[in-house]
């Protein structure tokens, strides 16, 4: 079925009510998100990673692990140890976040960021055939997979694979890990069972509650907590900017039509803001200090940095017209509410209360 713009499908609260699902990586930033949305819904959630690695952590922050069916502190390279995390939740959909994440922590720690984004795959896909309880699983990897050729136009998802960093390149691979294993196992596994296979491309996610180094938006607020100037490294750098509640939206309603219709929907996607929401570093740094406060400001680093894609951007029209798909907060919403978020952690609300406001805020809005 195609959708038009605007015709929005939602997630689907009944859909989700005592689903059991399996997160890896439910402690990170994004996970933690997905683990309140879920558990809001009335999913049962199991999830495996490590331990938060910011302190505060959004995960440690709203208590997440009291809303868990089971949390399991473990590393993606175990494979089994993940397989008998995955066969106790007898889940039957996974969403794998565990990662590696960050494109300059890939040049100091390239083997530990292969094994991890590659061989983690493998793992979990490993675990998904040896639990007859999955039926739809979802990998979760980046924008930026793609060969990267500077282009003005948004990268779609028959484009070729590649990446400069080990980063990029880890997450093209982790792509190929999909495509294999969806052609070689999943597409005709023992007895009749079926397992739908597909893979998320998001663009630069951002949102409260972010405290991983050498990222834009938790850099900034860092230095507007405690009163700095703002350092930035790649001011002229263009990316698909996007509330982290976007992907995700877009996250539950591939998993909800995976479990529903299966094979038509066992693909890559890509899950990313309006074209006129893939802006500069700098101009996002200049929004984000005018709606902190007077006393925010910036400067340029001079020093010589790492290379990173200097534009970059999503075609997301298969979503919008095959899922029903778009995004629902531009730019300026989404960093309206970070800074929304950010006071509130200031001054002490109930972080908790916090995140669920945004997600009812942001679920009315796709109605």
């Amino acid at each position: 079925m195609e959708y038009g713009v605007g015709e929005y499908i939602m997630a689907d609260q009944v859909f989700w009510k005592n689903k059991k699902v399996f997160v890896t990586g439910h402690t990170g930033f994004k996970g933690s998100w997905l683990c309140l949305w879920l558990t809001s819904m009335g999913a049962e959630v199991s999830g495996y990673s490590l331990a938060p690695n910011t302190s505060p952590s959004l995960y440690e922050l709203c208590n997440i692990n009291s809303l868990m069916k089971e949390s399991v502190i473990g590393d993606i390279r175990d494979g089994e140890r993940l397989k008998l995390a995955l066969q106790s939740s007898r889940a039957e959909i996974v969403f794998h976040l565990a990662a590696q994440p960050l494109v300059r922590e890939s040049y100091n720690i390239p083997a530990e960021t292969y094994a991890t984004n590659v061989m983690g795959t493998v793992n979990i896909l490993e675990a998904v055939r040896s639990c007859d309880t999955v039926t739809s699983v979802i990998n979760v990897t980046t924008d930026k997979c793609y060969e990267n050729k500077e282009w003005v136009w948004g990268y779609r998802e028959t484009e070729p694979l590649g990446g400069h960093d080990p980063y990029s390149s880890s997450k093209a691979c982790s792509e190929l890990v999909t495509s294999a294993y969806r052609n070689s196992f999943f597409n005709c596994m023992p007895n009749g069972r079926k397992v739908y296979l597909a893979s998320a491309r998001a663009g630069n996610v951002i949102g409260g509650g972010d405290w991983a180094a050498d990222r834009l938006i938790p850099d900034c607020i860092t230095s507007l907590l405690d009163e700095e100037s703002i350092k930035i490294r790649n001011p002229f750098s263009i990316r698909p900017w996007q509330h982290v509640l976007e992907p995700l939206s877009g996250y539950l309603l591939l998993a909800e039509k995976l479990y529903q219709d299966g094979e038509a929907y066992a693909d890559a996607w890509n899950f990313g803001p309006q074209d006129v929401d893939a802006k500069p570093v700098e101009w996002i740094v200049k929004k984000l200090c005018a709606k902190w406060g007077a006393t925010a400001d910036y400067v340029v680093d001079p020093n010589p940095q790492v290379h990173e894609a200097k534009y970059l951007k999503l075609d997301c029209s298969k979503a919008v017209s095959e899922l029903g798909w778009s995004a629902r907060w531009n730019l300026e919403t989404a960093l309206d509410k970070i800074v929304e978020w950010n006071k509130e952690y200031e001054q002490h609300s109930s972080i908790i209360d916090v995140c669920y406001r945004q997600i009812e805020e942001y679920s009315l809005a796709m109605r």
